[in-house]
């Protein structure tokens, strides 16, 4: 199946709330790779690669994890895959 790349701006009270330790947990289970990272306006990015269905089913699962909650607004990117990934981590 292609894979595909999906950036995600995440903004609201998404930092200081251990944000980006629950995304990397949640990615545990599923067929992606990518980073997240907090970004100086105070929003949060994740990019994330795989096969399109299973990044749309991961961006569910962050919204209904417990730190969906401090999500105000999404703003989603699809892209072709750059293959760049080896695994899913927390970009400093």
């Amino acid at each position: 199946m292609k894979r595909e790349r999906v950036t995600n701006l995440y903004s609201g009270r998404v930092q200081g709330v251990g944000f980006r330790y629950t995304v990397r947990t949640v990615a545990t289970g599923f067929e992606v790779t990518g980073t997240v990272r907090n970004l100086d306006d105070g929003r949060v990015e994740l990019v994330g690669e795989g096969a399109k269905p299973e990044l749309e089913e991961f961006l569910v699962a962050i919204r209904d994890s417990e730190v969906g909650r401090f999500i105000k607004n999404e703003q989603t990117n699809w892209s072709e895959a750059k293959n760049e990934f080896r695994g899913f981590e927390i970009a400093h």
